[in-house]
């Protein structure tokens, strides 16, 4: 059987592991050759087909050149060659050369005629033959090296062997192969090297291509015969592990793993197999050290077991195998992870026959597999590729430290360490789920270890668990899958399940395990009852837990072998020692990988320890990474365990702020958490630093604990400008009420990204009551935008606190459930500015000048309430308000509004304003404000033949007001109105007729100037100085149709019939008075809404009889005048743009003035020329005297040269007379209106060749 050669086969696994070259020296050449040939080892780069036949590109492949005579070639069996094929020779060298004296030896024949050369004949006879004979081997790759000594100036040598080479090449090489090269001693060519090289690669691919295609196929057979009783493993592990070394030493390194992985699964198959169950190993001293990475741990032929091999050494060397190959493939991360893969299914094996193993052989096994590959793979992290990978790695690495950490932590556990041990979420997890030790038969206590026990049981006593902070009683978390008292006692030889103990049903034992110490001595002391003495002689007797601990710990004594593993568990100091090292360990390499959470929660396991040690600064840093991170992760249960702890370290550390910080977390935990008295306690300790004086006060963060939001509903909304009052919910989740000194609130514009926020105080203290909280706080006037809820910050005593947080009130579907994921709701809309309200008059048309009206001023808000506004009101010059009268108020428009009494209509002006009613502040209103229009100037009249020409500014009078409302009267609105005042009649006179008598018929027209009735009563003229009546001399009018209604904007007509008469030079009275006074006694009817109307009654119970007078201005003689002004044709030609044009006037004297006031000298006239500028130019002198005789007739012409502008029809230049009235001037020839201007001519221009 191939499993005899076992031994010899592990022998030379370890002795081989390169290439073997054989070299044939048929001419004794190998001493001068073999530097040259050894120098090119290993070969720098080979091409070789690994298994599915692809070609690999290998790197320093190494080989060994030997001569077939050496006695490692020789001494084999050819059974041995069959079966270790892979250290025979993958390829052979023949070295050959012409020299005949190298022959001798071999055919024992020389010829003194040869000169030391052979002939081509000889050649044939001598040569040929031993070449044949040695290649004749088909199962051998073979070439020859043809090496030739001739010196290059020796010609006929070099030709012999250039001859020679050639007929080795015939008779040797084919088409197919060459097998023939030449190596000259005297000038090696470097292409020689690269020959040899390329032909020894070539054999030796193809070698390996047969010896896989020889071990294929016997590894197929026996494949076949695997379920055949006759099966032998041994011969199928031989076969393949040959195949698997032979791609190792050829560094096909990928193949060789497969046939390892191969035949790992094949192994396994062949364990489960029935009837095939072999002893699993694992007994001997020194097993408990795993030997993962030591294929050479135990030799083969130790574990054997008839026709397979012993489980528990077999799958360690096939697994270590696989990591040596792992490692030349520089793949660290494949070992750490085949390892961790491999130590949590071999551990499961373990567990499988454990009843057979050593005490807690399977807890030692893991610990030293998990440090081995911890070590091996740690020194190899330089080679990882990729930042992925390597996290990945380090991920790794952090899982085997943390299983060794569980495993050892177990040992430590059962030999009584357990009451040092944090009980920690990650603890209790970690040991809870993990089984105890299933030995069969509970290790019994050495007869000499009665010491021992007593200090057990001394640190079972004086174990006290420590008092959380603020007196915080939580409920110990357990570090154990069940009671390992009861999983002892039933593991004893001579005890059941249902034995004593059962009596007990553990219940002291739990007490003694999770209550207080009063209940632990209780607990032991029922142990010890039960085990008196007259049963504690009896090998029945229960173990009490110190026992278990000596039993357990004398047990591993014998266990465990590695020193470095028994010294961690000597004591409790070398187990801390070892603890932190593990721990850190892997929260080092979490902190490295992806899974940096795991890191911090091993933190906080390191921080426990530091804490016991008094080592507070390094406890307070774990324990902040761990609760940031239970915090993130919203895992308020497992944060509840740490931060007692934390604000623990930080009190002791006099760590103010941090101490406050995590007051406040522990307050914003959920209530079902901790106590209420619990609760009370943390609140008053925050309400003691906050009241006492702080070294260095910073802001408290209470975003956790204090939440607000806005009230449900749509956002307040304001108008710019306006104050208002903001409600804000705001939760407590502090236990009792609590006082805030101060609370403001800071609103942030949500579409204005430099405006900043704005703080909002409330101005008194305010009490927050455990829960929901209203508080209403007063909003100052904020610029228009949309505003969001920003910051909450206060003041408890000399602490300020802040708040981030918006409470989460509320259903997720409604408005007030706030969250991160949807966009914040809006708090309060401020407006753009825009018109709130808008002050107009209510008439557009004139009212009586000099006479009491009604100034109606309309009041209309603008979706704006203008309730408690006050309008100011203030008269320009020339107007006054009429203080003895009421000011009106009714509604504008047909508004539906409830009805206005009549009290409310009447106001009175308070400090030159008037509030508005209620009534009013959300509906258009008028104000009625009596008002008189001051003028002391005398209407007068004008005639007919010249048009009206009134100013605007005439009349015009300017009301200002100035509106205050608003919440505090923070809006302002001022406008300035206008308001026209006019007489109620506009008079002009008309000559109607001069009869022969010098009876003169004067008509006064009178216009209407206001959109009312007008009804006259009565008229007179006082005539001026130089006039007097015709007829009763009353100055009435001829016609006396009275009363004369006059509608608005019309006319009417009084005719008077008057004469001029000649005045005594003493009749100084009648001198003095140089106008005529025209006296109209009338009455108005009119509304107040569309202009003028009845005068305000001022004094007196009825209207009265209104009196208006205008001056008339009547010269004499109206119809002789005494100059005649006459315009002169225009040139025939016509008048063009651009051309000058002879304006001609002439003037001619009809008769003399007959008073002197015209002009000092009555033959100067004084002429002034008026044209438009823009479509004349005057070239002459436009005003200027002229000498006009005093004789009747006289004449005189003024020219004055004129340049038309523009083209088409123009008003040409007048010629007035600014000293002499219109009534002395007779226009004769008349000027033209319009006079025709031609465009000017056309021009053009020619191009003269020069």
């Amino acid at each position: 059987m191939m499993a005899n050669f076992l031994a010899q086969f592990q022998i030379i696994k370890s002795a081989c592991d390169h290439l073997i070259v054989a070299v044939e020296d048929v001419s004794d050449l190998w001493p001068i050759v073999k530097n040259g040939f050894e120098e090119r080892l290993p070969f720098k780069r080979a091409c070789l087909n690994n298994k599915t036949r692809n070609p690999v590109f290998v790197e320093n492949l190494p080989a060994e050149f030997i001569l077939t005579t050496d006695s490692r070639l020789r001494s084999r069996f050819p059974q041995e060659q069959t079966l270790f094929w892979f250290r025979e020779p993958y390829a052979t060298v023949v070295l050959v050369t012409c020299e005949h004296h190298r022959l001798v030896r071999i055919w024992r024949y020389v010829s003194p005629c040869h000169h030391g050369h052979m002939d081509l004949d000889e050649f044939k006879t001598i040569l040929k033959p031993r070449l044949k004979l040695i290649v004749q081997n088909e199962e051998r790759e073979w070439f020859i090296v043809f090496v030739s000594k001739a010196h290059p100036n020796n010609d006929q040598a070099t030709k012999l062997a250039k001859k020679v080479y050639a007929k080795l090449e015939v008779d040797f090489s084919s088409k197919k192969r060459e097998r023939c090269c030449k190596l000259d001693i005297h000038g090696t060519e470097a292409s020689f090297w690269e020959d040899l090289e390329l032909k020894i690669m070539e054999s030796i691919r193809n070698t390996l291509d047969k010896r896989l295609q020889f071990y294929e196929d016997e590894i197929r057979k026996l494949g076949e015969q695997r379920f055949l009783p006759v099966w032998n493993f041994c011969n199928f592990f031989i076969l393949k592990e040959s195949l698997a070394f032979m791609f190792e030493i050829a560094h096909l390194h990928d193949d060789s793993l497969r046939e390892y992985d191969e035949l790992e699964l094949c192994y396994l198959e062949t364990v489960k197999m029935v009837g095939k169950q072999k002893d699993f190993g694992g007994t001997d001293r020194g097993d408990d050290q795993a030997a993962l990475l030591n294929p050479g741990n135990k030799p083969l032929t130790q574990i054997i077991q008839d026709d397979s091999f012993r489980e528990f050494e077999f799958r360690q060397y096939l697994f270590a195998c696989q990591t040596k190959l792992l490692f030349k493939l520089n793949r660290p991360f494949e070992v750490a992870s085949r390892g961790y893969s491999f130590i949590i299914s071999f551990s499961k094996a373990l567990g499988l026959h454990e009843n057979i193993l050593p005490f807690c052989m399977r807890e030692v096994w893991v610990i030293t597999a998990c440090l081995a590959l911890i070590n091996a793979t740690s020194s190899h992290c330089n080679e990882i590729v990729g930042p992925d990978i390597e996290k990945e790695f380090y991920r790794l690495q952090g899982d085997l430290y943390s299983l060794c950490r569980a495993k050892f932590m177990r040992l430590a556990y059962i030999i009584g360490y357990g009451t040092n041990m944090e009980r920690s979420p990650l603890n209790s997890a970690s040991l809870s789920m993990l089984p105890w030790p299933k030995p069969a038969v509970w290790p019994t206590v050495p007869p000499d270890a009665s010491s021992e026990v007593l200090e057990k049981e001394k640190i079972i006593l004086q174990a006290n668990p420590r008092m959380k902070h603020f007196g915080i009683q939580r409920k110990p978390l357990p570090l154990e899958p069940s009671l390992l008292l009861r999983e002892a006692n039933r593991r004893r030889a001579s005890l059941s399940a249902g034995n004593v103990f059962e009596m007990f049903d553990g219940s002291g034992v739990d007490v003694s395990l999770r209550g207080s110490p009063s209940s632990k001595i209780h607990a032991i002391s029922m142990s010890r009852t039960n085990s008196s003495p007259g049963i504690e002689s009896s090998t029945d007797r229960p173990m009490r837990l110190s026992e278990i601990y000596v039993a357990a710990e004398n047990a591993l004594k014998q266990t465990i072998s590695n020193p470095d593993l028994l010294k961690s568990l000597s004591s409790l100091d070398e187990f801390e020692q070892k603890y932190l090292e593990l721990t850190k360990g892997a929260a080092d390499n979490y902190h490295h990988s992806w899974w940096k959470r795991h890191g911090v929660v091993l933190d906080g396991e390191i921080a426990s320890v530091c804490y016991k040690h008094n080592n507070f600064d390094l406890a307070a840093k774990s324990y902040e990474k761990i609760c940031a991170l239970y915090a993130g992760e919203g895992w308020e249960d497992l944060l509840a365990e740490v931060l007692p702890n934390l604000a623990e370290c930080q009190k002791i550390l006099n760590d103010q702020a941090g101490y406050l910080s995590s007051c406040v977390r522990l307050l914003s935990l959920d209530k079902g958490l901790f106590l209420t008295k619990e609760r009370q306690a943390v609140q008053l300790e925050v309400v003691r630093l906050a009241h006492s004086e702080m070294k260095h006060p910073v802001p408290l963060d209470v975003s956790s604990l204090i939440t607000f939001s806005g009230n449900p509903g749509p956002p307040l909304e304001l108008c710019d400008g306006d104050p208002g009052t903001l409600c804000v919910t705001v939760w407590s989740g502090f236990p009792d009420d609590i006082t805030l000194e101060s609370l403001s609130l800071t609103l942030i514009a949500t579409y204005s990204a430099d405006e900043g926020s704005k703080a909002i105080r409330s101005s008194t203290a305010i009490i927050l009551k455990p829960g929901r909280n209203s508080i209403t706080l007063s909003l100052p006037p904020q610029k228009p935008g949309s505003y969001v809820l920003g910051v909450l910050t206060g003041q408890i005593g000399h602490l300020r606190f802040r708040s981030h947080s918006f409470s989460k009130g509320g259903p997720a579907d409604s408005d007030d459930f706030m969250s991160y994921e949807k966009p914040t709701r809006p708090i309060l809309k401020v407006s753009k500015p825009r018109p709130l309200v808008d002050l107009a008059g209510a008439a557009s048309s004139a009212l009586l000048m000099n006479e009491p009206q009604w100034v109606g001023i309309i009041v209309r808000p603008i979706s704006y309430s203008l309730k408690g506004a006050v309008l100011h009101i203030d008269t320009g010059p020339g107007l006054e308000i009429e203080k003895s009268h009421a000011i009106e108020m009714e509604r504008y428009g047909d508004e539906d509004l409830p009805a206005v009494t009549e009290e409310s209509n009447q106001f009175t002006l308070q400090g030159g304003g008037i509030e508005l009613p209620g009534w009013a502040s959300n509906a258009t209103s008028v104000l009625w404000v009596p008002v008189r229009a001051v003028s002391d100037r005398i209407a007068r009249g004008t005639f007919l033949v010249i048009p009206q020409k009134q100013s605007v500014v005439d009349g015009m009078r300017t009301i200002a007001l100035k509106l205050e409302f608003g919440v505090a009267h923070n809006q302002i609105f001022e406008r300035t109105i206008a308001v026209h005042f006019t007489d109620p009649f506009h008079v002009s006179t008309r000559l109607a007729d001069k009869c022969n008598d010098g009876t003169l018929l004067l008509q006064v027209i009178l216009h209407s100037q206001v959109k009312a009735t007008l009804t006259i009563y009565d008229s007179w003229l006082d005539l001026q100085h130089g006039f007097h009546h015709i007829g009763k001399g009353d100055s009435r009018p001829t016609s006396g149709f009275f009363p004369l209604v006059v509608c608005p904007t019309s006319r009417a007509g009084i005719l008077f019939s008057i004469c001029s008469r000649s005045t005594d030079a003493g009749d100084e009275t009648e001198k003095l008075q140089q106008d005529s006074i025209l006296n109209i006694r009338y009455a108005i009817a009119g509304d107040r809404a569309n202009g003028a109307h009845i005068p305000v009654a001022v004094g007196s119970p009825g209207p009265e009889d209104l009196i208006f007078r205008s001056s008339l201005v009547l010269q004499r003689p109206v119809l002789d005048p005494c100059l005649a002004v006459g315009f002169l044709p225009l040139p025939s030609s016509g008048l063009r743009v651009g051309q000058l044009v002879p304006m001609k006037w002439r003037i001619e004297r009809l008769k003399d003035f007959q008073d002197n006031t015209v002009s000092k000298k009555d033959d100067e006239v004084l002429y002034e020329v008026n044209a438009n500028s823009e479509n004349w130019m005057i070239a002459g002198r436009k005003r200027g005297h002229v000498l006009l005789p005093t004789q009747q007739g006289s004449r005189i012409i003024i020219s004055i040269l004129c340049l038309p502008l523009v083209a088409g029809f123009v008003r040409p230049p007048q010629l007035g007379l600014p000293n002499v009235t219109e009534a002395n001037i007779s226009c004769n020839p008349a000027g033209p209106h319009l006079i025709c201007v031609l465009p000017p001519p056309l021009s053009s221009s020619f191009c003269l060749p020069a």
